[in-house]
């Protein structure tokens, strides 16, 4: 027998209606916050940033693609990683189903890291993915989008997610990544090729641009659990009976299931 309370359907029903009302509340909640993101000031963005991209050298005004917005997904993938981080990778798997309907509505998408452009297109291709991805390696782009460390800055604490972290441990840097060391962060670093100290300098997030007159603003960033909502995969286990059901770390690759 389930350890978990059962009823009648009358009874489902009746504790169903009641979620409903939440559900509509945090639906509605929800349309304010994204009315208030859209209305957050706009930040110019001064630095000239250059990337390396299927295309060749390009700016930051290239990555629009002639679309007004531009959004991109900072995704983990340091120079030193042998491959790209499985969380993020279990993100970016659901980006060319909508790359199209975006770049249609006038939003580009890419995601950027600071591996070098060959290591990106090998990773694609073994993926399967299709999406314009781009490479920042020698510039500042992600670290001034706080979606990169460098070792001085993991070793004497630095700013992520809107926060102050302390520096560097046995178990990583701050709470974000290794969530107090519950996580099994060696474990996830080894899958990239790297160790817990290099593969944490890299952090996800997705920041937005808009291109306005042949100038280029910073609009919002979001970072840690603030990326929650773009993890198609989450969606639809929070809906499932037991949730997200994560006593450890389960997430591979989409191509290394059958492998385990």
């Amino acid at each position: 027998m389930t350890k978990h309370k059962t009823g009648t359907r009358e009874e489902w029903l009746a504790a169903r209606l009641e979620l409903l009302k939440e559900e509509k509340a945090l639906t509605r909640r929800s349309d304010v916050l994204v009315q208030r993101r859209q209305e957050l000031p706009w930040v110019k963005v001064d630095k000239e940033y250059r990337f390396e991209t299927d295309a060749g050298s390009a700016s930051l005004a290239d990555l629009f693609q002639g679309r007004s917005q531009l959004l991109i997904y900072h995704f983990m993938f340091g120079p030193d990683y042998k491959a790209g981080c499985p969380s993020c990778s279990a993100i970016a798997d659901g980006f060319n189903g909508f790359v199209a309907h975006l770049a249609n509505h006038d939003v580009m998408l890419s995601a950027v890291s600071r591996a070098p452009i060959a290591k990106l297109q090998a990773y694609k291709k073994r993926m399967g993915w299709s999406f314009p991805w781009a490479s920042s390696l020698g510039g500042d782009f992600n670290f001034d989008f706080n979606a990169s460390l460098s070792e001085e800055q993991q070793r004497q604490g630095a700013e992520y997610n809107y926060r102050r972290e302390p520096a560097l441990t046995e178990r990583g840097i701050g709470n974000a990544i290794t969530k107090g060391g519950e996580e099994p962060v060696a474990k996830i670093a080894a899958t990239t090729g790297t160790d817990v100290a290099t593969y944490t300098r890299e952090r996800p997030g997705m920041s937005a641009f808009i291109l306005e007159n042949d100038i280029i603003y910073h609009t919002y960033s979001t970072y840690a659990r603030g990326l929650d909502v773009l993890w198609g995969m989450y969606q639809w286990l929070d809906r499932a009976p037991k949730g997200r059901n994560e006593p450890d770390h389960w997430l591979h690759r989409h191509d290394e299931y059958d492998k385990r």
